[in-house]
């Protein structure tokens, strides 16, 4: 049901003139970044305090207003885009950016939902600290979406997921009360631990406003190397190398296909090979010390070295200043960007356990190519917490159209063998509505109720981010 104008004008004075987006200024918070999912809104609002955030709420509930909540509107499957009806209020909460307080005695950054990832690890640098989150997106992502979607990046080896890092929370609920659970505790068993159902709900359970992170030593020694392997369970053996060897100091493991790495350097100025010879795939190796005496290149050479000799690899070049380890990370940060300049890609964002990751993406790559001859597998990522993007690139000449009418079709094989293998079809982008539908095949009965008696209980009006994850 659309909002009433006598409702649309209630919650736009609560924000006053500064929270209200109109005209053209609007196009952008109702279009996914790839434009799967482009919506329409009733009203675009961006409160700029959680009372404002609780206040809104109160009137969604008491009309029944359905409330798409919006961080910096980088996800990847429309959980944060409104439907075609143009029913919703869109709730950004771009103005609620202020850093709370940073206590580096007690290693905790709490503030505000809607300060950027890039904002919050300058904060903890400043201070001499790490947070360790990162993404290809992090100058324009939310704390708050990087929370509700449970986002992972580089650094889940080391240091885990975004929900790994939360000591508190602060959630606005579908009737506007504000639970207060900014608490920097690291020890705290006086019942259900709550922050944890807010955290990956993707705002269907209520609107995360502020948090509370954990900090950490900033490395004082990295030590980063790229290295040619002959397949992707090579590099997954040079992993537990590269762990017995230092002993735990390995902080971002990636996995490189040559196909990659071609559209990088094909696409990005300055871009260039590391190494003389090509290779099917390539691993990034960094480690990082809390001293700068640490002797990680020492260990990294070791490491390789080990791996050379075990044929885990074939060569590899160790990153000898700040511009090479740039250089290298741009290599795979950029990956996912410049597949768009190839035409159509179809997207997965899968995990399946460690062990089984070169069993995946052999048996994935046969059944796409066996299914479309000429497809191009780009299968990159995070192959050290199991989590790879097996993406697809239409082949060359194909209709982009024609390419991309085949999603489900190429979903439907490359999820299914994930779920052969104990995996899941969402490692760190969400659910939203792209999988919204397919999790019932992924999770089993009870699973799928539970998650139905969560969102009545804490949503019973159904306001919440409406036909997104349940």
């Amino acid at each position: 049901m659309k909002p009433t104008p006598e409702t649309l004008a209630r919650m736009q004075a609560v924000v006053g003139a500064k929270g209200v987006v109109e005209g053209h200024d609007v196009a952008p918070y109702l279009a996914e970044r790839r434009e799967l999912y482009v919506g329409r809104a009733a009203a675009v609002l961006r409160p700029a305090s959680t009372q404002e955030v609780s206040a809104l709420l109160k009137i969604a509930h008491e009309t029944g207003t359905a409330i798409v909540p919006q961080g910096g509107n980088t996800g990847l499957v429309g959980g944060q885009i409104p439907h075609e009806a143009g029913n919703e209020v869109v709730l950004s909460l771009e103005r609620m950016n202020r850093i709370r307080a940073l206590d580096a005695e007690n290693n905790t950054l709490a503030l505000d939902a809607g300060v950027t990832l890039a904002a919050a690890q300058a904060a903890a640098g400043e201070a001499g600290r790490l947070f360790p989150l990162s993404l290809a997106s992090e100058g324009t992502c939310q704390i708050g979406g990087n929370l509700s979607t449970n986002a992972g990046g580089t650094a889940v080896l080391r240091y885990g997921n975004a929900r790994d890092l939360v000591l508190g929370l602060e959630v606005v609920l579908a009737n506007g009360d504000i639970w207060d659970g900014m608490r920097g505790l690291r020890k705290d068993n006086t019942g259900y631990d709550l922050k944890q159902l807010f955290l990956g709900s993707e705002g269907t359970l209520g609107i995360i406003t502020g948090a509370v992170l954990k900090l950490f030593p900033r490395p004082q020694s990295i030590a980063t190397a790229f290295a040619a392997v002959p397949d992707p369970a090579s590099a997954v053996k040079l992993l537990r190398v590269a762990d017995n060897v230092s002993g735990g100091m390995v902080t971002a493991f990636e996995l490189v296909p040559r196909i990659g790495l071609e559209f990088v350097t094909r696409h990005i100025e300055g871009a260039a090979d590391p190494l003389p010879d090509p290779a099917p795939w390539y691993v990034l190796i960094e480690m990082s010390a809390g001293s700068a005496t640490a002797g990680l290149d020492a260990t990294l050479e070791a490491v390789l070295a080990e791996g050379l000799e075990q044929g885990l690899l074939t060569d590899a070049a160790l990153a000898r200043s700040e511009k090479q380890r740039a250089d290298f990370w741009r290599l795979r940060e950029t990956l996912s960007d410049v597949q768009r300049l190839e035409g159509g890609s179809i997207k997965h964002d899968v995990s399946v356990p460690v062990s089984r990751m070169g069993d995946f993406i052999a048996a994935a790559t046969r059944a796409v190519e066996a299914a479309m001859p000429g497809i191009r597998t780009v299968a990159f990522g995070h192959i050290g917490d199991g989590n790879v993007h097996f993406n697809l690139s239409q082949p060359i000449g194909a209709d982009k159209a024609a390419f991309l009418a085949r999603w489900n079709d190429m979903n439907a094989l490359v999820h299914g063998i994930v779920r052969q293998m104990g995996g899941s079809i969402s490692a760190e982008h969400g659910v939203g509505r792209l999988k919204r539908d397919e999790i019932a095949a992924t999770k089993s009965p009870v699973e799928i109720e539970l998650m139905r008696m969560l969102k009545k209980t804490l949503d019973p009006k159904g306001i919440l981010n409406p036909g997104k994850v349940v």
